[in-house]
């Protein structure tokens, strides 16, 4: 290599490791809109014959934010109806009357003993309260400048979405002329990492539909209210593996424990045991390990970990990302390391060769 050839690639080194800090603190929009772009793109290629690939392209982007505000509009608004109907029923005499006759009659406590537990819960709640108000009014700058990023991101994030189904096209078959592989190699890489992003988004969505509204059941035949709003939210949380819709079944427990008594407590807490942790557990294994070839241990790292790097689309792109290492692996595998070892072990093999007639090759011919 000379010098200039040299220079040449220290210089895209350099631009490159720029572009890497540019890109940086948007990466979880940039990966979020790629990731989208793909999902919708067998939308974008039937839709693009009869309007254009511009037109296409507006209608999906349009599409995926309506998508996506609208579910969080009517969650907020079930949200802030749970809050303000629960504050509305809530009867704070015969609620403390109910926790003192449980105290007594369940754990059983004396009089005078659930009279402290109950002044040390008042107390401990007023300075949680004044310490809360402290820490909201120190953290406001911060939580500002984070909704300015946020809103940036967001930005940025619809049109990387638009010009990626626009012109995704384009993107991929530059990809295809830079990437330094064979033609085989490549396809076999693209084809792979196609398959295994499909089939972790598949599953993942599949498990986290599947529980929430098993959940969403048990919740409506042991007299759970607001049933709709409890489905969605552990439709939302069943993506997070090991976390799961127990942080909502868990405290619903407790609040038939409170208003219906034991039996339909004991049944939910039964419930959540045996067949929602049955389903987080083996469904999830069966059908993200089947589709795409992770282990479930693995996408409990790519999705906790993915959260830790990427924020909330890292319950998806983390996942994604381990699958497609995978598959860059595997291809890599199969199209480089497996033809140097049969090349090394040939030659072995033919130095190790028995010979078939010993003594006519040691002894000359007649003719020799």
């Amino acid at each position: 290599m000379d010098v200039r050839t040299t220079s040449f690639a220290l210089l895209l080194v350099l631009l490159a490791a720029i572009a890497a800090l540019m890109v940086a603190p948007l990466l979880q929009y940039v990966m979020g809109a790629a990731l989208l772009a793909f999902i919708l793109y067998p939308a974008f290629e039937r839709l693009e014959p009869y309007v254009g690939a511009r037109i296409a392209a507006l209608v999906l982007t349009t599409l995926a934010i309506v998508g996506a505000i609208v579910p969080l509009l009517i969650v907020s608004l079930a949200v802030l109806n749970t809050v303000v109907s629960f504050a509305t029923d809530l009867n704070v005499a015969t609620t403390l009357d109910q926790l003192r006759t449980v105290a007594t009659d369940e754990f059983g406590l004396d009089t005078e003993r659930v009279q402290s537990l109950e002044t040390a819960a008042i107390d401990e709640l007023e300075a949680s309260l004044s310490d809360a108000v402290e820490i909201a009014l120190a953290e406001l700058p911060a939580l500002i400048n984070r909704g300015i990023e946020m809103g940036v991101g967001l930005l940025v994030f619809v049109f990387l979405l638009y010009y990626l189904l626009a012109d995704g096209d384009e993107l991929v078959d530059w990809l295809r002329e830079v990437v330094p592989l064979e033609d085989h190699v490549r396809d076999e890489l693209f084809d792979e990492i196609r398959v295994v992003t499909w089939a972790v988004i598949e599953s993942h969505v599949l498990v986290a539909v599947v529980e929430g509204l098993l959940g969403g059941l048990g919740f409506y035949l042991l007299g759970v209210p607001n049933v709709a709003f409890w489905t969605v939210i552990m439709v939302i949380l069943s993506f997070l593996p090991a976390v799961g819709v127990w942080i909502v079944w868990a405290p619903a427990v407790g609040y038939l424990l409170l208003t219906t008594g034991t039996a339909r407590a004991v049944a939910m807490l039964l419930y959540g045991l045996t067949v929602l942790s049955l389903v987080d557990n083996y469904l999830r294994a069966y059908a993200v390990d089947k589709g795409s070839g992770l282990h479930p241990a693995v996408v409990i790292v790519g999705v906790i970990g993915g959260i830790y790097l990427l924020g909330i689309m890292g319950l998806f792109l983390g996942p994604v990302l381990l699958a497609v290492f995978k598959a860059g692996l595997n291809v890599f595998n199969k199209t480089s390391l497996e033809p140097q070892r049969r090349t090394r072990s040939e030659p072995t093999a033919q130095a190790t060769e028995p010979v078939s007639n010993p003594e006519s090759a040691a002894t000359p011919t007649a003719e020799q």
